[in-house]
């Protein structure tokens, strides 16, 4: 076994925390994955990962080993693409992170027509509304709306986004339409809730300056498909993006209230680490999704 292939394995298991996250990631059996740290280990002499029923962790000279694999690997992936950037051609293996809810509208169904342009492009997607470290997560790039501050990190706007406060035409009938932020505290509010999310506070301009408006509802989640799915059943009101709720508006099952005190736009953007030279993968995906994404009416779709 080649021992680039050693520490590409080793790397995702100590990634994933297991094998069996690291062997999906590769294509192969948890057993192939414990089979290759068994062989780095043997011949490097040394225990790099201790493993238990609970799981598996790095011993001191392992969590040494992983951060020089890190940088070792990304140094090949660079020196591939210095080499590869001008070709037609894109090989490799791409790992997306991206929010559950858009990489399951806007990412995942296109991934198929982006991989018959590249059949030599092997893809994985890891859709959840966590924000991941690419580097330590072994990550190329990922998809993020709003403002990301890392000046570790490149940012490629894709497309303009905003949060808009929405329901049903029934629930406002029941209920009455809020005519300031104010009065969203007579309304179920249906809030995300990962880390604090909205129910921190649904953010609006007024006069000029943003204002942070706290919400009360009776039913929260980290889930931004079951929270759309409760508006969309005029269970209460949401705070939901533009890109998730256009196809509702256009057809009416959706409006918006208290557009006056909306906030400005924000970028969906493609991010991926600061280095010298951009992968090919990276660049043609990114590129794809900027076409997909500017066609007219896509986003009524």
């Amino acid at each position: 076994m080649d021992r680039y292939t050693e520490i590409r394995s080793f790397s995702l298991v100590a990634e994933k925390g297991s094998f069996a996250g690291a062997a999906l990631v590769e294509g192969v059996t948890p057993v192939v994955m414990g089979r290759r740290l068994d062989i780095l280990e043997s011949r490097l002499g040394v225990r790099l990962m201790h493993r238990s029923t609970r799981g598996l962790t790095l011993t001191a000279l392992g969590e040494q080993f992983f951060e020089q694999c890190q940088h070792l690997l990304r140094e090949f992936d660079m020196i591939e693409s210095s080499i590869t950037a001008g070709r037609q051609t894109v090989r490799g293996h791409l790992v997306v992170s991206a929010p559950a809810a858009f990489g399951r509208r806007h990412i995942a169904p296109h991934a198929p027509t982006f991989r018959e342009r590249y059949p030599d492009l092997k893809l994985s997607f890891n859709f959840t509304d966590s924000v991941v470290d690419l580097v330590r997560e072994g990550y190329d790039m990922s998809i993020r709306i709003g403002e990301v501050t890392d000046p570790n990190y490149v940012t490629i706007p894709l497309f303009p986004n905003r949060r808009v406060v929405c329901g049903t035409p029934a629930y406002f009938e029941r209920h009455g339409i809020p005519r300031s932020p104010e009065e969203l505290a007579k309304h179920n509010c249906l809030a995300f809730n990962l880390q604090g999310g909205q129910q921190r506070g649904w953010n609006f301009i007024r006069n000029g300056k943003l204002v942070s408006i706290r919400v009360e509802g009776d039913l929260a989640c980290n889930d931004g498909e079951l929270l759309f799915s409760w508006v969309k059943q005029g269970i209460g009101i949401g705070w939901r993006s533009t890109w998730e709720i256009q196809a509702e508006l256009k057809k009416g099952a959706l409006v918006t209230v208290l557009d006056e005190f909306a906030a400005l736009s924000y970028p969906i953007q493609a991010v991926y680490p600061q280095q010298r030279f951009l992968p090919a993968k990276v660049r043609h995906f990114i590129d794809y999704l900027k076409e997909l994404y500017n066609q007219p009416g896509y986003w009524e779709g």
